[in-house]
This record gives structure tokens, sequence and C-alpha cells, in this order.
């Protein structure tokens, strides 16, 4: 038990903090847990956990900091607490073959407006105009969330992608995903828990090496060169979309 507990420790802290910088995170923690042995509805309600539990440690760090205002930070957590509930509701509705066909496109996508977002070569400080809260960016985020909600893998990619393309800063956009990701998971979290899915003895170690990972994260975003930033991000959207391949064929 204590080389399980330690191994999870690990993938937490591992996954949190690549997920923090580019999204991503799910690729490393599902696959982990499956290898496991642990079956993929407990590894996806553990990973939610997790993920929860971290990106509340960021959104308190954001606050702390005064990096984000409480109302941009309280209107992103309700929209995304809603859209991972009706995800992990549906989740049970759809094969996982399906939602890795949905997760498939929306990379494929992901990566074009990746290669094509000019705002990489933006400051790493503030930003030039605050879209987020037009009502179809809150219609992004909310399917976002659902897809966290239901799935995971590349939901935080999805979320960066998105605040940049709403002419947010790279580390806007990343602390902006935190928040939203603790929305999406919390909501997600309930419904697993009422279903039975979470096993406790997992959640906790993985959520111990999560909140490590992305406190160690948000610590070095405003360090990390965006070049290296956005060649981190192709390479988690490439990877993921080689596994969601994978797994498909």
């Amino acid at each position: 038990m204590d080389t399980f507990f330690f191994t999870l420790l690990v993938v937490g802290i591992f996954s949190s903090f690549v997920g923090t910088l580019a999204g991503g995170g799910g690729l490393i923690t599902l696959p982990a847990m499956m290898i496991l042995g642990i079956p993929i509805q407990t590894g996806i309600a553990t990973n939610k956990f997790s993920s929860g539990i971290a990106a509340f440690t960021s959104v308190t760090f954001l606050l702390k900091n005064k990096q984000l205002d409480k109302r941009t930070i309280s209107i992103n957590i309700i929209i995304a607490f809603l859209g991972g509930i009706f995800g992990a509701l549906i989740t049970t509705s759809l094969s996982e073959k399906s939602m890795n066909v949905i997760a498939l496109i929306l990379l494929a996508f992901a990566l074009f407006v990746t290669f094509r977002n000019n705002n990489w070569v933006s400051a790493s400080q503030g930003n030039k105009s605050q879209k987020t809260d037009s009502l179809s960016s809150r219609m992004i985020t909310f399917f976002i969330a659902v897809y966290d909600g239901g799935f995971g893998p590349g939901s935080s990619t999805f979320g960066i992608i998105h605040y940049m393309e709403k002419n947010q800063t790279y580390v806007k956009a990343v602390q902006l995903t935190r928040v939203l990701i603790f929305g999406s998971a919390f909501g997600a979290f309930i419904v697993f828990y009422l279903t039975g899915f979470v096993q406790w003895p997992y959640a906790i170690a993985l959520a111990i090496g999560s909140t490590l990972g992305s406190q160690i994260g948000l610590i070095a975003l405003p360090h990390v060169p965006l070049k290296l930033a956005k060649s981190l991000l192709i390479t988690i959207i490439v990877l993921l979309i080689g596994e969601m391949v994978y797994k498909i064929v």
C-alpha cells in the first residue's frame, strides 16, 4: 500500500505540473491508473477529486496574490461547475470510444488553433483585451467543463487555447483555466461520489501529489519562456491525439 500510495503521489506531482503549464495531465494520470489496475470509471472519479483539490489551491493562490478578481473567478466557477455536473451525468450514456472520437476532433482543432495563434508573441504580463465575459466565451467555457467533467484528458489544453484566442496572455490563460478546472472537477466529483466510484485511498494520494505539482507549476509559470510554453503545449496536444487515435483504432 505504501508503494502504491507513493506511486500515485509521484504521478500526481508530475502530471499536475505539466497539466498546469500546458494541459494534458490526464494523459499521464488516467493511463497510469489503468496500468495500476484501477477501473476507468474509478480512475476518472479519482482524477476529478485530485484535479479539483489541486485547482482549488491554485484559485486560493490567485486570490491571495490578487492576480484575478473575485467576480471573474466566481462567474467562471459557476459556469464550469454546472458544466462539470452535466458532463459527468452524460458520460454514463456515451461509450468510451465515442468520448475518444469527440476528444480527437477537438484536439485536432486545438492543434490547428495553436499553430495559427499569434498571441504567443505577446508579453508575458498583462493583456490588451478582456473578452472572456462574452456569451460565446462563456458557452465555450461551459462545453470545456462538460468535457472535463465527463472525461478530462486535454481539457486544460482546450481552456488555455480558448483564453489565448480571446486575446489573453499565456499566463492569464493558464490562471483562468485553473479556475475553470476547479469548477468542472468539483461539479463532476459530486456526481461520481454519489454514484460510488470514488475510492478514497487512490483519491487522497493523487490529490496530494496534484496539489504539490499545481503549486510548483504556478510558481514556475511567470518564468516559463513563451516559446517553450508553446512547444510544450503542441507536444501535449500531439501526444493526446496519438493516444485518442490508438484507443479508437
